[in-house]
């Protein structure tokens, strides 16, 4: 059975893009960044197609945005107008990684949200968690929202550092399981990768 993951972090510079690579790598998966923002000649598809093997298909993003703001800022600068009816899943036999921008509440535009995306594409969540002081609250609160809008939660994933007190709070709080972590890396290659995802447990 083919699954689609949804990336998703508990604020920005988490490590999605990092822990998608791993995902795609492990699973032989697609790829897809639905929104870009920002950063276009350096964007994450650009970033995981490097890291993950020759053969990954990479789909193409929804909407390119030239500005690295919010996604609703930036459309809205562009004269581009997002809707989550218009972000159509790719066409797929395979697994599918779904990367997210930002968290859960970043706007997409004046009514719509990452979380309303999720919601249409269906995929299943996968939580990228990093440890630093706050980060207890942030972790509970975007698995917290999961369950209160019914989304199926595959688990997490901590990047960097590791932080067992912290780890095992979250896990006995919110009964969500731990898939493994991304220790950091001093070289990020698909060596790197692949080494990463022998850590993971889907």
């Amino acid at each position: 059975m083919n699954n689609t993951y949804f990336v998703t972090g508990i604020g920005t510079g988490i490590g999605k893009t990092i822990v998608s690579a791993v995902l795609t790598e492990k699973l032989k998966a697609d790829y897809w960044k639905p929104v870009q923002s920002g950063d276009l000649d350096i964007s994450d598809s650009l970033f995981v197609k490097h890291l993950v093997s020759p053969e990954t298909i990479i789909h193409p993003e929804s909407y390119r945005l030239s500005q690295p703001l919010s996604p609703h800022l930036s459309a809205k600068l562009d004269g581009i107008n997002i809707t989550v009816a218009s972000i159509k899943k790719p066409q797929t036999d395979n697994h599918l990684i779904i990367e997210g921008a930002g968290g859960l509440m970043v706007p997409l535009n004046d009514n719509e949200l990452i979380l309303d995306l999720i919601k249409g594409l269906q995929a299943k969540v996968i939580v990228v968690s990093q440890n630093y002081l706050g980060s207890i609250n942030h972790t509970l609160l975007t698995l917290e929202l999961l369950k209160a809008n019914k989304i199926d939660v595959t688990g997490l994933i901590f990047n960097g550092t590791e932080n067992k007190e912290s780890e095992q709070y979250i896990t006995k709080y919110s009964n969500v399981k731990i898939l493994g972590r991304i220790p950091k890396m001093s070289v990020v290659d698909n060596e790197s990768i692949k080494k990463a995802g022998q850590g993971i447990t889907l």
